[in-house]
């Protein structure tokens, strides 16, 4: 099978969307929001310390959150995982999109951001591992561990990981997905210059056959595109 031409790069969580402020989120989970000001001084200073684990200054824009979950049908998923959730961003926009039953948990490596996400959203489980043992976290939820999971939002710094981990991520991300599940990741043209960003992006034909670029989010900091990467089969 031809491979499509090599892509470009990922990374970080965004801003609460407009109108979802602290409560309860559509599917009954609580959630507690913080002003946008403080997340944002949090999320540069875990950015100081630790850049391999946090791959942007701030959180994302609205603009880039709500394109990236418009380009999955989180409504129709049964089960919804988040890679590097950060302090909640992406959660805040997930959880009003959410059906009935539906089951969204997350795996943030980062303890301090850890412990920021899981007092903004008790009701959701945040699994403190690294996604590399996605299969592993996916039993622990009491799922099959492989085929499992509809929808993968990820806010991973992939152009900072190291060779091994960004196979053995993507090769257990590819076996949870189910059928025409899809994974969407984001990235900054910077990543481009970075030589594992640029592995990764080469690497990702060989775990997804359909992978698929938005324009670039330019009132997001820095500029930012998006990929959806679907695996084969599904309706």
């Amino acid at each position: 099978m031809p491979r499509p031409a090599p892509l470009p790069l990922a990374n970080a969580g965004p801003d609460q969307q407009p109108g979802h402020a602290a409560g309860t989120h559509a599917n009954g989970r609580p959630s507690h929001a913080s002003p946008r000001g403080h997340r944002g001084v949090r999320f540069f200073a875990e950015w100081i310390r630790r850049p391999t684990q946090v791959g942007a200054i701030a959180p994302s824009s609205r603009a880039l959150a709500r394109m990236m979950l418009d380009l999955v049908d989180i409504p129709a998923s049964r089960v919804v995982v988040e890679y590097g959730p950060g302090t909640g961003a992406f959660t805040d926009a997930i959880g009003p999109r959410l059906g009935a039953g539906a089951r969204l948990f997350g795996i943030e490596l980062n303890a301090h951001m850890a412990d920021v996400l899981a007092h903004r959203h008790p009701g959701v489980r945040i699994h403190r591992r690294s996604v590399d043992e996605v299969e592993a976290v996916c039993r622990d939820e009491g799922l099959s561990g492989q085929g499992c999971v509809d929808v993968i939002i990820s806010g991973l710094p992939w152009a900072s990981f190291p060779d091994d981990l960004q196979v053995r991520a993507l090769e257990a991300t590819a076996r949870v997905l189910r059928p025409g599940g899809a994974m969407v990741t984001f990235g900054y043209h910077i990543g481009l210059m970075l030589p594992a960003g640029r592995r990764f992006y080469k690497r990702l034909p060989e775990y997804f056959p359909s992978i698929t670029r938005s324009r670039t989010v330019w009132s997001n900091l820095p500029p930012a595109f998006v990929f959806t990467c679907r695996t084969a089969g599904g309706a």
